[in-house]
């Protein structure tokens, strides 16, 4: 009784959730000022059509799905979300935005993702992925930003969002909610290859490529 009653709670959840978070989104955008530092070698890559796979932090998913709309292009960008039931509905409330969700993690679905991802890549197709996700520890590097990026042979772009005053959650991956008329500077760094690395040294130059910015205020 008690797994059917979760269960019903989970699929009411899952319906009514992603319309708030996205009105809250919205209504919240209107009263942020935006500022875009983007690589232009990155936009180079979008203009011709060259994928590559975008990396950005878990605590940091909040506000991303405006840096790709605004210089999206039009491409389809897919990221990878959990399965579990909250990966169901940040999957919600990204499709919104247009972007694709590809569902699996380390631990459940991880082999099957990594595939769908390829062939998007394949396909000239974007594909989005936290390297700390989707349950930490915090701001660490997991295999799959590596395995991925050299097995698609595509570099990666590093995608930061700053806020000037936020909520930090005590969740583990800190993750932060812009404060009303507060500043927010979106960064999109140059691409970088990891395909003539190990996987330890892979691992942490995009650690060092992530966390080159502590602040840009």
């Amino acid at each position: 009784m008690r797994e059917n009653f979760r269960g019903l709670k989970h699929k009411v959840l899952a319906r009514i959730l992603p319309f708030l978070l996205i009105g809250i989104l919205r209504a919240l955008a209107t009263f942020l000022r935006f500022e875009f530092r983007v690589s232009q070698k990155a936009l180079q890559k979008v203009s011709n059509n060259e994928p590559f796979l975008v990396a950005f932090w878990h605590g940091e998913l909040f506000l991303q799905p405006f840096l790709v709309q605004k210089y999206g292009d039009k491409k389809k960008f897919w990221v990878l979300i959990s399965k579990h039931f909250d990966g169901e509905i940040i999957s919600s409330v990204v499709r919104y935005f247009g972007i694709g969700a590809l569902r699996g993690s380390s631990s459940k679905g991880g082999i099957r993702a990594l595939y769908q991802a390829i062939k998007k890549i394949e396909s000239k197709e974007y594909v989005v992925i936290t390297p700390d996700g989707p349950r930490g520890p915090y701001h660490s590097v997991a295999d799959g930003v590596v395995l991925l990026a050299q097995k698609a042979g595509v570099p990666v772009v590093v995608s930061r969002v700053f806020y000037s005053n936020a909520w930090e959650l005590k969740s583990w991956d800190r993750f932060r909610i812009p404060k009303p008329f507060s500043k927010v500077v979106f960064v999109l760094k140059d691409p970088f290859f990891l395909e003539t690395l190990e996987l330890e040294a892979a691992k942490a130059l995009v650690k060092e490529k992530m966390e080159e910015d502590k602040c840009v205020f």
